[in-house]
């Protein structure tokens, strides 16, 4: 079993938008603990911060995400990713504001101290 401080890291990310497109994104993510052991998240794509909250449980890791858009809108959103294995985490999210019709999807590869991915 997965354990919450085995998630913690730098991963790389490769995702496609809420859209009917699915523009794809490369980007990384940073996970961390805070004093109560949930998880803090920071998304970083291209030149956008990303940032979230979040639990886990049963290999499940939910985070509330949000960022500053446009005209300093403020976007809000929920990622769901099953932890595969500590290395590996496959998720889907939405926006409150995003195309009800669709989902994105990211797909979490934890890296090494040097940028590597860990297979």
């Amino acid at each position: 079993m997965i354990q919450i401080e085995d998630l913690v890291g730098h991963y790389s990310i490769i995702g496609n938008n809420q859209n009917q497109e699915k523009n794809t994104y490369k980007g990384y993510l940073t996970l961390s603990l805070d004093e109560n052991k949930r998880i803090n998240a920071l998304w970083k794509i291209g030149d956008q911060e990303q940032f979230g909250n979040g639990f886990y449980k049963d290999n499940l890791l939910i985070i509330n995400f949000w960022y500053e858009g446009d005209n300093s809108y403020i976007y809000k959103g929920v990622v769901a990713y099953k932890c595969l294995t500590a290395n590996l985490l496959e998720g889907f999210w939405s926006e409150k504001h995003g195309n009800p019709k669709f989902l994105g999807e990211e797909r979490c590869f934890k890296m090494l101290n040097d940028n590597t991915q860990i297979n």
